[in-house]
């Protein structure tokens, strides 16, 4: 069982170079400097990001009883471990990207197999959810202007992450915890709609359907996390 967006295919790097060209012609900022700038505040949350996703399903798989994410030296914070070069370039280029995918053995949980693997799909999102969370309470006491817009982004990228991943599209999250819920695998048409995930996928992000789907509930719940902890501050 893998967690991984796209594959390395050649669809997708024509994909990915047209998207980088669109993003270097986009009018977005005004100068180079001012997108360098903003992509080295960026890219701590998509590090941390990133890591604590993965690290949290490598982890979630080990205590279940699952080795292969210790044999493969996947629980760990260490960002190398997780970070994917080409999705990281992606990220920062396009908007969107993915990291290295957790490898789990379903075979070798100790219990309930479809339990073990709902847990281990939630386990990265509920993580994101919670450091999000926990760093929306930092923006208000931090008051440098460099750590608040990190921090800062670091809520929003760890919220967008958490979403974009519960989309139920293979092989996502989202689809993961649906197949367990539901026991998908012994459906007919599963096998044929996991193979074509990735281009359901990219799709819905040409289309626009997903970044309406995130801004909306970004929002919503960056909103949410302000207003609790304006209560307890």
């Amino acid at each position: 069982m893998t967690r991984r967006p796209f594959n390395g295919n050649y669809f997708m790097l024509i994909f990915l170079v047209i998207m980088i060209l669109n993003a270097i012609r986009s009018p977005h900022y005004s100068s180079i400097g001012e997108w360098i700038i903003d992509t080295l505040l960026k890219l701590p949350a998509i590090v941390i990001g990133i890591t604590i996703h993965e690290y949290a399903h490598a982890r979630t798989a080990w205590k279940l009883g699952d080795m292969t994410p210790k044999a493969q030296g996947r629980v760990t914070l260490n960002p190398a471990k997780h970070i994917d070069p080409f999705g990281i370039i992606a990220l920062i280029f396009v908007g969107f990207g993915w990291g290295r995918p957790v490898q789990v053995n379903p075979y070798a949980f100790r219990k309930n197999r479809r339990l073990a693997n709902l847990l281990v799909d939630v386990a990265g999102v509920l993580t994101n959810l919670v450091v999000a969370f926990l760093c929306t309470a930092l923006l208000f006491v931090v008051s440098n202007g460099v750590l608040s817009a990190i921090l800062y982004y670091i809520v929003w990228f760890n919220i967008v992450l958490m979403i974009f991943n519960l989309l139920p599209v293979p092989p996502l999250d989202g689809f993961g915890i649906l197949t367990e819920i539901f026991d998908l695998r012994r459906r007919s048409w599963y096998d044929a709609l996991y193979n074509y995930g990735p281009i359901i996928l990219l799709v819905l992000i040409i289309t626009g359907a997903t970044g309406k789907i995130l801004g909306t509930a970004l929002i919503s719940i960056f909103t949410a996390f302000t207003h609790v902890w304006a209560l307890i501050l």
